[in-house]
């Protein structure tokens, strides 16, 4: 399969820098690593990833699921996930490709093909499948507009239907119309995560998030945790924890100072959550990472 995305790979090398690039596509980034020591806490947002060089680990409901180049994943909904990069088995970078999903462009499309009769439930929140060379194809001339960026305006958009509809066409076309669509189980539940992301700063209500995804407590329960594999309020601190990381790896505010921002009441309660999600105390952790993508080190 690497030898078909030689091309790809070409591409996404030629425009992409180590860490995570957002190109001039809309909702189209490159991200180019090292292989990581152990599995680290990771924000999968609604999207699709494809695998270039390289394989990559996730972990949901203490489930282990690992793709590479001769698959695709599918994300239904923003995931606080933990995940492990490796490198090709020849010592190469990873490289991956990731669309962020535009669910109204995706029920755009959906809403012009046969109707098809999907059952409500669609399980987890998260798919591997096998690529296609039509796929392959269709990524690549997504991807080659980045040598031609006057053409991106114009032709990404077609690029990005046509990559939409053959992945509808696909194994996962039933998760991905369950994505398209503002009801079913999904649907709330993506509501329900919606206002926990808006929300996320704020003591969790239950009642609120009810309301917000029509659901009964135990139905939110219940469908929550198998789409995301966390509970309502375990997603809110894996949000929480993630935001504060990066507040910290961009700026020179405090631990404490971050904590109260993200919406802890305890400093010590932050410090001690913090350790537990990422390894390290917040000063220790920070330093590292800036270690590692060698930028200057914490003050």
């Amino acid at each position: 399969m690497t030898e078909h995305l030689q091309p790809h790979i070409d591409l996404a090398l030629r425009h992409a820098r180590s860490g995570i690039t957002v190109t001039p596509i809309q909702r189209l980034e490159i991200g180019v690593g090292q292989a990581t020591s152990g599995t680290a806490p990771c924000l999968y947002r609604s999207m699709i990833c494809f695998i270039l060089q390289g394989s990559k680990d996730v972990v949901i409901h203490n489930t282990l699921l690992r793709y590479d180049s001769a698959q695709y994943l599918v994300s239904a909904l923003d995931l606080p996930l933990s995940g492990q990069i490796h490198d090709a088995d020849d010592g190469r970078r990873y490289v991956a490709v990731s669309l962020v999903l535009d669910r109204a462009l995706l029920t755009e499309v959906a809403s012009t093909m046969p109707p098809v009769r999907d059952a409500d439930a669609p399980g987890i929140g998260i798919a591997i499948n096998p690529m296609t060379p039509s796929l392959r194809d269709t990524l690549l001339r997504l991807l080659a507009l980045l040598d031609t960026p006057a053409d991106i305006p114009v032709l990404a958009p077609m690029a990005e239907r046509e990559l939409l509809y053959r992945l509808l066409q696909g194994p996962q076309g039933r998760l991905l119309r369950h994505i398209a669509r503002a009801e079913g189980a999904l649907g709330r539940i993506r509501r329900a995560v919606e206002w926990i992301r808006d929300h996320q700063t704020a003591r969790l209500r239950i009642e609120a998030l009810c309301d917000a995804s029509s659901m009964s407590r135990a139905s939110l329960h219940r469908h929550f945790v198998a789409l995301t594999g966390l509970s309502p309020i375990q997603y809110q601190k894996q949000l929480r924890l993630q935001e504060a990381r990066q507040l910290l790896l961009s700026g020179d505010r405090t631990a404490s100072d971050v904590a109260f921002a993200v919406g802890y009441e305890s400093a010590s309660q932050f410090s001690r959550e913090y350790l537990r999600q990422f390894g390290a105390p917040p000063v220790r952790d920070i330093r590292q990472l800036r270690q590692t993508i060698g930028s200057p080190a914490a003050a």
